[in-house]
C-alpha cells in the first residue's frame, strides 16, 4: 500500500502486524512520538509520519475486520480501505478524541459499507453442523434454559447465524453482544442515533430467533 509515494507495509504477519522494510533510523524516532505529534507532522507535508500509526493500529484493524469478512483477502481489503480512508481524511481529525476512537469509527461504518456491498445468500442449510454444536442445538430444542452449557459450541453457530443477517443486523448484534458495547458507544460508532439503534438491535434480535427456529425444524422436525 502507498500513500503519496510512502509504502505503508510489505507484508502482513499472521497476527495481523506488519513488516516493515528495513527503514532509516529517523523513522524508528518517529515510533516515540505521540499520535497528536505524528497526524500534525503528517498534515505538515511528512507522510513518512503516517507509518507508525499504520504498525501501531493495523493489529486492531484486522481484529475488527474479521468480525464482518471471512475470507483473508477480504480482511486485507477492508483495512487497506480504512488506512486510505484516515489518511485522506486526516485534516478532519479535530483532535477532541483520542485518534484510535476516530479510526475505529471510520473502521466500524468501512464494515458496514462492505456488509453492504457483499451481501451473500442467506438462506443457509444447516446440514453440516458439527457434533457440538448439533448437541448444543438439540439441548435448545429440548430445554433453552440449558442450552447454555457448551459455549463455543453456541459460538460457532452463532456466527454461522450471524452471517445471516442483514448487514445492520449484523453490525448492531457484533458490536452490542460481541464486543459489549453500550447503546451510545454503538451511536458514536456508527453514526445512528440512540433510538435507532435501539431499534435495529429489536429488530437483530428477532432475526437471530427466526433464524434459529429454522435451523430447529430444518434438524429436527
Amino acid at each position: 500500500m502507498e500513500l503519496s509515494g510512502v509504502k505503508l507495509w510489505d507484508g502482513q504477519r499472521a497476527d495481523g502486524v506488519f513488516d516493515f522494510p528495513a527503514l532509516p533510523w529517523p523513522y524508528w524516532a518517529k515510533m516515540d512520538l505521540t499520535d497528536a505529534d505524528l497526524i500534525a507532522s503528517v498534515l505538515k507535508g511528512d507522510p513518512a509520519s503516517f507509518e507508525p500509526l499504520v504498525q501501531k493500529y493495523s493489529p486492531r484493524l484486522f481484529a475488527t475486520a474479521r468480525r464482518y469478512a471471512r475470507r483473508e483477502s477480504e480482511v486485507e481489503d477492508i483495512v487497506q480501505e480504512i488506512w486510505l480512508k484516515a489518511y485522506q481524511k486526516l485534516s478532519s481529525f479535530r483532535g477532541e478524541a483520542p485518534f484510535e476512537h476516530w479510526l475505529m469509527r471510520l473502521a466500524v461504518r468501512t464494515c458496514y459499507d462492505f456488509l453492504r456491498g457483499h451481501q451473500r445468500n442467506r438462506e443457509t442449510v444447516f446440514s453440516e453442523l458439527s457434533e457440538p454444536e448439533e448437541d448444543w442445538l438439540e439441548r435448545f430444542v429440548r430445554q433453552p434454559d440449558s442450552a447454555n452449557e457448551n459455549a463455543e459450541a453456541a459460538r460457532q453457530l452463532i456466527e454461522r447465524i450471524l452471517e445471516q443477517l442483514t448487514p445492520a443486523a449484523r453490525m448492531v448484534i457484533t458490536l452490542l453482544e460481541i464486543e459489549d458495547r453500550t447503546v451510545k458507544e454503538i451511536s458514536e460508532l456508527t453514526g445512528w442515533s440512540v433510538p435507532l439503534v435501539k431499534v435495529r438491535a429489536f429488530r437483530a434480535r428477532a432475526e437471530m430467533r427466526k433464524i434459529l427456529t429454522r435451523i430447529a425444524k430444518e434438524k429436527y422436525l
